[in-house]
């Protein structure tokens, strides 16, 4: 089938890019040649009323990325190594992920709301050594590290990147109080981010093809169940590039907000990636629900790109003061992760007057694989693949039809951002990249529903899986249910997504008690709290006397919408 969203690309906007094989790290180190003194990353905390916040410059960047990469070498870490990584948006993670890059090493992103027991399948699931970790979360990671392989926790303190007097102020009122202070020194294979950085000034080269592996995160894949997506070098690297091309991204005279989480695939390309390739300043927010962080930020910096999820920008336009902020330097905003109700979109166009588009894309895919153009964004759309890349529409069950236009079919996905496959899963990788309907290899075939409209822009209609996005993050049925199910009076459960004004969806369980067992809602959900990240956490619990379910013994959550 011919590909109609070209026709609808923006003027000059190319079919096709040239997209730089090489290793992620040398994004950096070709912008620290070219604007070494240009900011790379503004960082601080508000005091009050007042944003106290430092700048990196690509240089000092550049410098840094050298010296904990040697510090690793030194320690043992080397080519092919899973690196772990459980930060906020902060320098260290930028440092510790370019400097694990560099030596070869492989990062696993980690989410910082993990609780324990995710941290320790994650750990062991991917084999990692070597864990990086803020300092308010390290008794976390230490309640399960005889459980795993660690040999190394490297612990850094999210005030070593503020500035002088922020610094003294956090100290004084809020780092013992908030758990961020913390004492390692009696933990063996435990060490300061520092003092890694002061073992050596520069490491030893390494050769690294940019089709090797860079980076496993975590997803459910097209089947439920964590998985780590093999992202090589290159797919990061195109996925970077081609939206750089896709916004016009000007060299040294961009910002962006980094406020989508780095360990998430959206924000490591877009909010990390996307930055360093091309001299954009990363004005990074740890904590996206401090919206006066976020509002002083944007209005300081004159930040002129916004990649977020539709809860972040509700979350703006109702904040009480909002109008009190000068947005106007926004040349637009992306939208993914989660349906962008239209409302949202206009009226966040009208309050910055630059344009919001949206995107979709999977952690599969590094992530982006569609966005509105910025000269003709459509609301209600996933907007037009990006240049080099194909969708296609096929019939669900057999998917090997090649669906026309406005028809609804799974949607398969080919093109350079795609990944190598899952992470020691040889099977689940065969069931998602496969022989497409044009006989060639390499098809993602995501689990998800949709059509391509008669312009070449997608549009999403339902999910093949049971997964649910809630705020932007993706939850799967599955990994609630099994902690639902560790309850001593629980005898079924089972979660769907129901619809939420703000989150988008949110997550609510039905629950079966033993026989002669009673329970409250507020039970439930306070077990869930302690056993699970806190965006999984049911919101809602509806208790039953049964579950619907098929002959065979499977439970219809259809039945159950």
């Amino acid at each position: 089938m011919e590909k109609p969203w070209l026709e609808h690309y923006d003027e000059g906007m190319p079919a096709t890019v040239d997209y730089p094989r090489i290793p992620l790290d040398r994004l950096l180190t070709d912008t620290r040649a070219k604007y070494p003194e240009h900011a790379a990353i503004i960082f601080g905390a508000m005091v009050g009323s007042r944003l106290m916040d430092a700048k990196l410059t690509y240089r000092q960047l550049d410098d840094a990325v050298n010296r904990f990469a040697a510090g690793l070498q030194e320690m043992g870490v080397g080519k092919g190594d899973r690196v772990a990584i459980m930060l906020p948006n902060c320098p260290q993670f930028v440092i510790a992920a370019y400097a694990a890059w560099r030596i070869g090493a492989i990062v696993v992103c980690c989410n910082p709301l993990y609780v324990a027991r995710e941290i320790e399948h994650l750990i062991n699931d991917s084999g990692a050594e070597t864990f990086v970790v803020m300092s308010q979360l390290y008794e976390r990671v230490k309640s399960i590290r005889e459980k795993t392989g660690l040999k190394r926790v490297i612990v850094t303190n999210i005030k070593e990147y503020f500035p002088g007097l922020l610094r003294l102020l956090f100290t004084l009122a809020k780092e013992k109080k908030e758990g961020h202070w913390v004492d390692i020194s009696g933990d063996a294979g435990s060490y300061w981010f520092q003092d890694v950085m002061r073992r050596a000034s520069k490491p030893a080269p390494v050769e690294i093809d940019p089709d090797e592996v860079s980076t496993l995160i975590y997803t459910g894949g097209t089947t439920g169940g964590p998985k780590g997506a093999q992202l090589s070098h290159y797919n990061l690297v195109s996925n970077a590039t081609a939206l750089n091309v896709w916004t016009s991204s000007r060299p040294t005279e961009d910002s962006l907000l980094a406020v989508m989480p780095y360990f998430h695939s959206y924000g490591l390309t877009v909010g990390m990636n996307v930055c360093i390739a091309n001299a954009v300043t990363s004005v990074q927010i740890p904590n996206p629900r401090e919206m006066e962080h976020v509002l002083t930020s944007i209005q300081k910096h004159r930040v002129t790109y916004y990649p977020g999820v539709p809860t972040m920008f509700i979350g703006l336009l109702n904040y009480p003061e909002r109008d009190q902020y000068d947005l106007t330097s926004l040349r637009f905003a992306v939208s993914a992760a989660a349906p962008l109700p239209p409302e949202v979109q206009q009226q966040f166009q009208d309050v910055t007057g630059g344009v919001m588009m949206e995107a979709y894309g999977l952690t599969e895919t590094s992530p982006c694989v569609t966005m509105d153009p910025i000269d003709s964004p459509r609301f209600n759309s996933l907007g037009v693949p990006l240049p080099d890349t194909d969708v296609k529409v096929v019939n669900v069950e057999s998917g090997e039809e090649e669906l026309p236009s406005g028809e609804i079919g799974e949607l398969i996905i080919k093109g350079p951002q795609v990944m190598k496959g899952y992470w020691n899963l040889p099977t689940e990788t065969a069931n998602a990249l496969r022989t497409g309907p044009d006989g060639e290899p390499g098809w993602l075939y995501t689990g998800d529903i949709g059509f391509m409209d008669e312009d070449g822009y997608f549009h999403m209609a339902d999910r093949k899986k049971d997964m649910i996005i809630a705020g932007g993050y993706n939850i799967y049925p599955a990994d609630v249910e099994a902690v639902l199910f560790e309850h001593p009076k629980v005898r079924e459960a089972a979660v769907i997504g129901v619809p939420d004004e703000y989150r988008g969806e949110t997550v609510k369980a039905f629950v079966v008690l033993k026989e002669g067992e009673s329970a409250t809602e507020e039970e439930i959900i306070e077990f869930c709290r302690e056993g699970m990240a806190s965006y999984r956490v049911p919101r809602i619990v509806e208790f039953r006397d049964d579950l619907p379910k098929s002959m065979v013994g499977k439970v219809l959550r259809r039945e159950l919408r």
